[in-house]
Formats: C-alpha cells, sequence, structure tokens
C-alpha cells in the first residue's frame, strides 16, 4: 500500500509538472502569436516575398511588433500579405508606412519591416488597411551581383596588368612617351613652340585691341562707313566705278598691246622701218631727192627774183613784208 501511494504520489507530480510546462508553452506561444489580447489585421502585397513564411516577425522601426499570419496569391504578379499586429501598436503606426521585407541578418530568417514616413500625415491603423510596399533588393540577389561584380574587378585587374606590362615594354604611345627619350623630348620641343606661338597670338591680340581701341569711331572715316548710310552707299558707288574703270583700262591695255604686236609683226610699218633695209635705202634716196629738188626750186625762185618780168613782184613783196615788220614793233 506504501509502494502504490509512492508511486501515486510521483505520478500525480509529473503531471502537475508537465500541465505547467504547457501551460507556460501555451502562454509564451500565444503571447508571441498575439493570441493573447487585442490585435488588428493588416496586409500588403508584394511581387516577391523573398520566402516570407507565415509566424515570421513584423517589426515597426526594428521592434516586434506582431506576426505574418496568411501569405495567399492575388495573381501571378501579386502576393498579399496579411498580419497581426497589437492594437497598442497600431495605434502608433500611421497609415502612410511602408511595408518592406528583409532578412533577419546576412543569413536569418525573413522579416516584415515597417518603416515609418513623414511625407504627409495621415491617420492611424486600423482594422483591414493596406500599406504601401517597397520592394528591396533580396540578399540572393545582392550575392550575386556581388559576384558578377567580383568577376568583372577580376577582368579588369588582369587587363591593367596587360596594360602595365605592355607599358613596362615600352609598347604602345604611352610606351614609348615613358621609354622613348627621343620622342618626349620631341614633344616637349613641340610644347614648347605651342607656347611660343601661343604668346605670340597673345601679343598679336592685345596690340590688335590697342589698335582698334585707339580708334576714333565718331571723328574717324571707319566712324563714318559705319554709322552714315550715305558714305556707305557712295563707298559702293565709288568702288563700282573703279571696278568699271579697271574694266575700262584693261580694255585698253589689251587695244595698245594689239597695236604693238602689230607694229612690231613682220608686216608692220616699224618692222618695215627697222629691218627692210631696201625699204629704209628707198626711203633715204627719197629724202635726198626731195632736197635736192628744194635746192633746185631754191634756185629758180632766186632767179625769178631777178627775171625783169617777176622783178617787181618780189620788191612789192618785200616792201610789204617790211611795213609789216615796222607796224607791229
Amino acid at each position: 500500500m506504501k509502494s502504490n501511494s509512492g508511486n501515486n504520489l510521483k505520478l500525480g507530480l509529473l503531471i502537475m509538472v508537465g500541465l505547467i510546462i504547457f501551460t507556460l508553452g501555451v502562454y509564451f506561444i500565444g503571447k508571441k502569436q498575439n493570441l493573447f489580447g487585442d490585435s488588428i489585421t493588416i496586409s500588403s502585397v508584394f511581387k516577391n516575398v523573398n520566402g516570407l513564411q507565415p509566424g515570421n516577425n513584423v517589426r515597426y522601426s526594428g521592434v516586434n511588433v506582431g506576426t505574418v499570419k496568411e501569405i495567399k496569391f492575388l495573381n501571378d504578379t501579386a502576393i498579399c500579405v496579411n498580419m497581426l499586429i497589437s492594437q497598442e501598436s497600431g495605434n502608433l503606426i500611421k497609415y502612410s508606412s511602408v511595408a518592406t521585407i528583409n532578412s533577419d541578418g546576412l543569413v536569418g530568417s525573413m522579416v516584415l519591416n515597417i518603416l515609418p514616413t513623414d511625407k504627409f500625415p495621415s491617420r492611424r491603423l486600423k482594422e483591414g488597411d493596406t500599406l504601401y510596399s517597397l520592394s528591396q533588393v533580396a540578399t540572393t540577389d545582392m550575392l550575386n551581383t556581388l559576384n558578377k561584380t567580383n568577376e568583372n574587378a577580376a577582368l579588369l585587374t588582369e587587363d591593367l596588368i596587360k596594360i602595365t606590362n605592355s607599358i613596362n615594354a615600352g609598347e604602345g604611345v604611352l610606351g614609348k612617351l615613358l621609354k622613348d627619350e627621343t620622342l618626349a623630348k620631341n614633344i616637349q620641343e613641340s610644347a614648347a613652340n605651342l607656347n611660343f606661338t601661343t604668346r605670340s597670338a597673345k601679343s598679336g591680340l592685345t596690340k590688335l585691341n590697342d589698335l582698334l581701341n585707339s580708334v576714333d569711331y565718331e571723328n574717324s572715316i571707319v566712324g563714318l562707313l559705319l554709322s552714315d548710310s550715305t558714305a556707305q552707299e557712295n563707298l559702293k558707288t565709288t568702288i563700282q566705278d573703279l571696278q568699271a574703270s579697271s574694266s575700262q583700262i584693261n580694255k585698253l591695255s589689251a587695244n595698245l598691246e594689239e597695236f604693238s604686236n602689230s607694229l612690231n609683226s613682220e608686216k608692220g610699218a616699224l618692222n618695215l622701218v627697222v629691218k627692210d633695209t631696201t625699204f629704209v635705202n628707198h626711203l633715204d634716196q627719197s629724202i635726198r631727192n626731195i632736197e635736192e629738188a628744194t635746192h633746185r626750186f631754191n634756185e629758180n625762185m632766186e632767179a625769178l627774183k631777178h627775171n625783169i618780168l617777176f622783178r617787181g613782184y618780189f620788191r612789192k613783196l618785200e616792201r610789204k613784208k617790211a611795213r609789216q615788220e615796222n607796224g607791229n614793233k
């Protein structure tokens, strides 16, 4: 009897301890899942939940305020996530808040974060509200991006090594610039020449500016041409007249050249006088004949003066000539 009583007592104690542990477990689990106390249900729609599961935590500004109640498909591009949060926390969260899915640490479980915004004032959350969702880059996508970045960095490093080796070997323009002293010297001389040319151009522009500044535009011909339209028209007319005169001078020069060519030609009179000896001899003989005829004519006239028939006539002419000379004096 005593043995059975001890066993019953132990069994009773074991059952009581089990009930206490079960009760505590149900209490803590229920408290975590918001099974006890007032709560509200809100939702948010995502394109990808990135492995979020029912029972995962819901956080507001880093503090656990509820759990994920249900995940269901609305269509092929929209997934609705229902959240169960405490009424006390719901009174602090604004309707303008944004829901996003992140991982709890680098490789931890997924959590749904509610982020406050101050873009515009809004009311507090109430039962059945749907929060605006913000899709963020998942850890897998980040790792894939980092992996691709590392591959690109490796390729870039390899190319840089090739370029550096080529430069050290004196290949390419940059390698020649670093290794070839003659080329470097030529470039240095070219730079010096360019610098000299730049200074010369600057000096020339300075002188030109000084010249332009020294011009009296109001009283000079330049100012008159720039401001007086009548002077501009007169200058234009003068230039046109000069062009016409130049054209006429060109024609006159052409005519003179043609006349000169005709004189210098074999059939021209000048060429005949200068080069034809026969013509020159005939001309010389003709001149001598004229001189001889003139001399004979003078002799005949002198003879007529002494002739009885014409002597009176010539004396009359001499007296008339003498009177004219005395009258002039």
